[in-house]
């Protein structure tokens, strides 16, 4: 489900701005690493400082269109933010810049997908993407509209984000049970 990967690494753009508010901060040379690890083809480095954070795009306007001219000008499929960015932040600046846009956090889980080999990492990981990707289910399926009822169900029937929605915390809770049962049988010593 989620360990499909292109055979060529996706050409990206790289985001780091240097914050007021963080004292922790991150090394834009760790990002291109991690962009490495994952098989990803850093084009370009769009730096930047900001007091705080825009709660719309994280970004300023000016930067937000510096971005897009770094996209448009390598023909990135894709901008890596070095920062954890909100779900809302994450779907404004995807609309704004017409690319795929993911945080440190999602290029983390991506590196963890590509590297589980055990069953019990495989599912640790597939639990920990379920996690982090229901918080960004909004607007993920505006291309399809409402399904329609059956014979005896008419009405507006049930659209795929709610469907979605509802059916999310059973999976999670499936793959949670599963990570569990097999890292007992695990802790079983064989004869």
């Amino acid at each position: 489900m989620f360990f499909d990967r292109p055979g060529t690494g996706e050409r990206a753009v790289l985001v780091h701005l240097e914050l007021d508010e963080n004292e922790d901060r991150e090394d834009p040379r760790e990002l291109e690493e991690l962009v490495l690890s994952a098989g990803g083809d850093p084009v370009a480095f769009v730096f930047g400082h900001r007091h705080r954070p825009d709660p719309r795009s994280f970004v300023g306007s000016g930067k937000l269109e510096e971005i897009g001219q770094a996209v448009r000008e390598h023909e990135a499929a894709l901008v890596i933010f070095n920062h954890a960015l909100s779900p809302s932040q994450e779907r404004n600046l995807e609309r704004s810049l017409q690319c795929r846009v993911i945080d440190r956090t999602g290029l983390i889980l991506d590196i963890f997908a590509q590297r589980a080999r055990s069953h019990v990492g495989k599912l640790q990981v597939e639990l920990a993407q379920l996690r982090h990707m229901s918080t960004r289910l909004v607007r993920g399926w505006t291309h399809l509209e409402r399904q329609k009822g059956g014979i005896g169900l008419r009405g507006p029937g049930e659209t795929q984000l709610e469907t979605d929605r509802r059916l999310l915390p059973t999976a999670s809770n499936c793959w949670a049970g599963s990570a569990e049962v097999a890292s007992c049988s695990a802790s079983v010593p064989r004869r």
